[in-house]
């Protein structure tokens, strides 16, 4: 899952590194065991005069399925990854094809969170990073969003709030 460090610029410190949440993989653990269940019947009631090419086309239509329903999601899951360094917000998806978004951090005026009650019970939420051109750049299913949403104030605000910690203090 780690960025190559080939990616980093110089002195570049990873400070996250993450994928989305595996509540994706939901659909396609349901998939997996309906079709598992449809193979067993689908046998189990195939005419005898059938056999055995109605077994193999069976079997061939329930590869295939495997494949679109099951396997291409995770592997899309797999190869989705958020990756937040001292400099910018990187974002990289994609199984053949792959696609990326780097989003430095100076071009950051606001961080949200969004969370709906189904992603407060599975520990994830979206991050929604508005930039100065106000475009927002939302990142769906983080995990444990609300520390990133910490750790993200930290990293852009972080030596503001610090001074102005430290002039309360002194005051």
């Amino acid at each position: 899952m780690a960025l190559p460090r080939r990616f980093l610029g110089a002195d570049e410190d990873v400070i996250i590194e993450l994928r989305t949440h595996a509540k994706a993989l939901v659909g396609p653990v349901l998939w997996l065991v309906g079709l598992g269940v449809f193979t067993g019947v689908a046998l189990a009631l195939l005419p005898a005069t059938w056999q055995p090419w109605g077994s193999w086309a069976v079997a061939a239509i329930v590869v295939v399925l495997i494949v679109a329903l099951v396997v291409v999601p995770f592997l899309r899951w797999r190869t989705s990854t958020y990756t937040i360094t001292d400099r910018r917000v990187i974002t990289r998806k994609g199984i053949l094809n792959k696609t990326g978004h780097d989003l430095p951090l100076s071009r950051v005026n606001n961080i949200a969170y969004e969370r709906s009650f189904l992603d407060r019970l599975l520990g994830c939420g979206t991050l929604v990073l508005t930039t100065a051109a106000e475009q927002p750049l939302a990142l769906p299913d983080v995990p444990d969003v609300e520390r990133v949403h910490v750790v993200m104030t930290e990293l852009l605000f972080g030596d503001e709030a610090s001074a102005a910690r430290e002039a309360r203090r002194d005051a």
